[in-house]
């Protein structure tokens, strides 16, 4: 069974190079320990993360190939790497001579396919399989191209010094949010600009409204109400690398964890649907990303109808509203329960702070 989004986005290249999602929260929705789990891919990270926090197995699904090839070199680094030979792997760290001999540590335990796409592609090994991603080069651009024209390297450094929530609000509005910052944000962020450089038009479909405005009001959450020095998302888009402030499955003290376990992380390249209809047991935990931002409200129905056919009682969903409103229907309140309370609490933690709504649901 295909996938709504299947039928209209471009398949055919790397469009996260990392999950861009806040792992804490996620975790913390769906308490994963002991659980088995069916994530959407992406980069993998998450997928990860739920290993670390304890998951009994987790199932990928995953159907764009590039995306396949970053999970599988993710899998086999954990397995190979030490953690500083991954954060060098991932581009974090270290030189382009030092990531190649990484990775042939990493080609005994990659599927065939998986190695001809990487030796195809080398020169991403080289340059840091974590920043080869469309969206990443998008923040690249951000990053090299248009901050400057707003503030210089000195501003950016001090946004990322560590200050009370009174003093970040003082700062923000006295020194950040400068009519020249809003209005090149506004252009870079628009739905035409996201569409052309960063995201895939098609994820637009169902979006109403600025796109910009709504980022801009969480931006400024990000930058005010949550420490910046300490975010690893918003880190990244500044300075081009996490630095000592990592995303949960890059965590020194959870990288034991995931390459003991890598054996229980199980990747589909098929749809969600597929996956579903083509497993035999039921599910605990869903790591849904921001699938339902690309499909109509009827098509988010029949999704949540067939998740809630394979899943146990007690199990949980999340998942990210970025720009369009999406939930169970009230036609299913006597299938799934909504806990509003522990979503609105921990988007106001979401260190990735794109997103308008984060949705925790449980089975009954």
């Amino acid at each position: 069974m295909s996938s709504e989004i299947q039928q209209h986005a471009d398949f055919t290249q790397v469009r996260y190079a990392n999950c861009w999602e806040d792992a804490d929260i996620l975790i913390k929705a769906l308490e994963p320990k002991g659980r088995h789990c069916l994530s959407i891919g992406s980069a993998g990270d998450n997928a990860f993360a739920l290993l670390a926090a304890g998951a009994e197995s987790v199932t990928v699904s995953e159907m764009n190939p590039a995306q396949v090839a970053c999970i599988q070199l993710r899998k086999a680094a954990y397995q190979a790497l030490t953690h500083a030979q991954f954060l060098t792997l991932l581009g974090e760290t270290g030189s382009s001579n030092d990531r190649n001999e990484l990775y042939q540590l990493c080609v005994p335990l990659l599927p065939p396919k998986v190695k001809v796409y990487w030796d195809y592609y080398s020169d991403q090994i080289r340059q840091g399989f974590g920043r080869i991603g469309k969206f990443e080069s998008y923040f690249t651009l951000f990053r090299e191209k248009v901050l400057p024209l707003v503030h210089g390297r000195k501003m950016v450094s001090a946004l990322l010094t560590p200050r009370s929530t009174e003093e970040r609000e003082i700062f923000y509005d006295t020194r950040w949010n400068t009519w020249r910052w809003r209005l090149l944000f506004k252009c870079f962020f628009s739905r035409f600009a996201m569409g052309k450089l960063g995201r895939d038009p098609a994820f637009f479909k169902y979006v109403e409204g600025s796109v910009a405005d709504r980022i801009l009001d969480r931006t400024k959450h990000a930058l005010v109400e949550l420490p910046p020095h300490s975010n690893p998302y918003l880190r990244w888009i500044l300075n081009g690398s996490y630095g000592t402030h990592l995303p949960y499955a890059l965590r020194p003290e959870h990288f034991k964890k995931i390459s003991e376990s890598v054996d229980k992380i199980h990747i589909s390249e098929l749809p969600l649907e597929s996956v579903l209809e083509s497993n035999n047991s039921r599910f605990d935990a869903f790591n849904l990303s921001d699938i339902f931002e690309y499909m109509s409200e009827d098509n988010t129905q029949a999704l949540l109808e067939k998740i809630h056919q394979h899943s146990s009682t007690g199990a949980r969903l999340a998942y990210w509203n970025m720009l369009a409103p999406r939930s169970r229907p009230n036609s299913m309140a006597h299938q799934l329960k909504t806990l509003d309370a522990l979503g609105s609490r921990l988007l106001d933690a979401d260190k990735a702070f794109f997103y308008s709504k984060f949705i925790v649901e449980e089975v009954i």
